[in-house]
């Protein structure tokens, strides 16, 4: 058992590890031009903060998140998501008192107690952007931007955004009283935790999987018939951003997202057969939960980096991954010494470079050589050492190609060029 990593959690190295790193890379590119800044929040937080946040009555409070009494008596919760700890991070440093916005985003684990599945772990790693402090549609044009600017750079295709409104205040109150009036009467049909849902949080009931809850739903009135004039103007300013700036786009009524803190906008990018790669939207009255104090608008998505690992491999994408080094240096002799400095000098010049640490002959370092799929290769010995010379060989074309110490960096470059 203790040779086994918990259910739902996963080691990362190797080919994944680096496609990992590509995408994390991506990502950290495209959300910089954007400039956005990188944040990193701690990876538990206080209870307290998701239960106002992501909302007391949602699955991920009620059912899945890992919380504990630490030594202090105090609850804490391994955050299951990376919005609300960033709010926490902006209030509790004074960000509201800079200029505004704030943007930031992150890489961080997750972790959420459900039954894994393809591209979900219990924990999971997300990319993440949120946007403080603006409360114009352009706000929602810049992150979505962000997360589509970023699968496109990634090379996911038939994807595609959809938007909905779920209203704030008094139009969502009167459209939660209009729900729940169609629910009363299909009660006998939906789930039990439906039925709980319908006097906490009824939109959660249009988000149900279950599939006679779903077919309920299918009749149920839907908010965007219910919004008021200001979240209308909203709604239809963002779509004439999204079509003058070329983002193709559907509007889906059915898009509630599974959290409490969202207001207006929702948005989700899903593949051709429905499946969520990104969610997001606007959460004007999350500030205010956290500290009981301000409101400041915000907006933002997260998407798991394990689930975009998961669409590629469904798509037949692959990443230019390169774990092999480009030179294998051989030592013969008691050269040990110079034939590690050339291999610093490699390094220090960019080349991945491997040297024999294990003492092999040197049949069984050229035969390692091979395994690690090394791009050049040489042997150090003492001639080598005495004419600071190196006989290197390209291992993809089997040329041999003499060249001095100081200019082996160079080589390589320009041979590795001519190999493409």
């Amino acid at each position: 058992m203790i040779t086994q990593a918990p259910r739902g959690t996963k080691d990362w190295f190797g080919k994944d590890m680096a496609i990992r790193q590509i995408i994390e890379d991506t990502a950290r590119r495209i959300a910089s031009s954007f400039n956005f800044g990188q944040i990193i929040t701690p990876a538990f937080e206080h209870t307290a903060l998701f239960e106002r946040g992501v909302g007391d009555a949602t699955d991920i409070v009620q059912k899945e998140m890992y919380t504990f009494e630490d030594k202090g008596g105090r609850s804490i919760s391994l955050k299951p998501e990376g919005t609300s700890p960033v709010i926490r991070a902006y209030l509790e440093h004074n960000m509201y008192a800079e200029p505004a916005p704030k943007k930031f985003f992150y890489f961080t684990p997750a972790f959420r107690y459900e039954k894994p599945a393809s591209g979900r772990l219990r924990q999971h790693h997300q990319f993440g952007c949120e946007l403080i402090g603006s409360a114009s549609p352009l706000a929602e044009l810049e992150v979505i931007s962000v997360a589509y600017e970023f699968i496109k750079s990634i090379g996911l295709k038939d994807v595609k955004l959809n938007i909905n409104s779920i209203g704030q205040g008094s139009c969502r109150s009167v459209y939660s009283a209009a729900l729940v009036d169609y629910l009363k009467n299909h009660e006998a049909a939906l789930c039990p935790t439906c039925i709980e849902r319908m006097s906490r949080n009824p939109l959660r009931v249009i988000d149900c999987k279950e599939q006679k809850c779903s077919e309920v739903v299918a009749s149920a009135p839907r908010i965007l018939d219910y919004l008021d004039d200001e979240c209308k103007e909203h709604m239809a300013t963002l779509e004439a951003l999204l079509k003058a700036n070329g983002i193709p786009y559907a509007v889906n009524p059915d898009i509630v997202r599974g959290l409490d803190y969202y207001t207006k906008t929702v948005f989700e990018f899903v593949d051709r057969d429905g499946f969520t790669l990104c969610g997001g939207g606007r959460f004007d009255g999350l500030v205010h939960e956290i500290d009981g104090k301000q409101d400041i608008p915000a907006v933002g998505f997260g998407m798991g980096i394990e689930r975009i690992m998961y669409f590629l491999d469904k798509d037949g994408i692959e990443l230019p991954v390169d774990t092999e080094p480009d030179l294998y240096l051989g030592v013969i002799g008691n050269t040990s010494a110079d034939a590690y400095q050339l291999a610093m000098a490699a390094r220090r010049g960019g080349l991945r470079t491997e040297i024999d640490l294990m003492g092999r002959s040197v049949r069984a370092q050229m035969k390692y050589a091979n395994k690690i799929g090394a791009k050049f290769t040489a042997i150090i010995g003492e001639d080598e050492c005495a004419n600071r010379t190196v006989r290197l060989k390209n291992m993809l074309t089997g040329e041999d190609i003499i060249c001095g110490f100081d200019i082996l960096c160079e080589t390589i470059t320009k041979g590795a060029a001519g190999d493409e």
